[in-house]
């Protein structure tokens, strides 16, 4: 039986093989998958779980998500992508979303990093600054640390 560091460093092996310069080739992942499915090695499920958490991370890492309250203007789109390219030296894949209870201002994710600069971040962070604690689990009637 393989053990789990066996079958972390196989599926990094097997990732590493599927990229070519510096960048994920889907048709060597589908290859790699489809030889692991035929073959049914001992623990090929683990290894293909494995393996999947590798192109997870490389997809994230090249794909930004902006969320906004509101639909934004393709030259914004535009000058957004052309600023995170420059950022990161890649190219990223641009995923937006509208999301209302942003309130206003825009949130980006590439990958772990996150660039929060919405107004509910914000008012958030004054409520912790200044113990506001919502009651019964509602956000609806906030009561100050000291009573009512």
């Amino acid at each position: 039986m393989k053990t789990t560091p066996q079958i972390k460093r196989e599926a990094r092996q097997l990732y590493r093989l599927c990229v070519v310069n510096g960048f994920l080739n889907e048709d060597r992942a589908r290859h790699v998958v489809r030889r692991i499915l035929q073959e049914k090695q001992r623990s090929y499920l683990k290894l293909l779980s494995q393996f999947k958490r590798w192109v997870r991370l490389e997809v994230s890492a090249h794909t930004a998500e902006v969320e906004t309250a509101a639909p934004i203007p393709a030259d914004l789109r535009s000058s957004v992508h052309a600023r995170l390219t420059k950022a990161y030296g890649r190219e990223l894949s641009m995923q937006f979303a509208v999301k209302p209870a942003l309130i206003g201002g825009m949130r980006i994710r590439v990958g772990n990093d996150v660039y929060d600069g919405t107004l509910l971040s914000g008012l958030t962070s004054l409520e912790k600054r200044f113990g506001i604690t919502a009651t019964n689990g509602s956000r609806g009637e906030l009561r100050s640390p000291s009573g009512p």
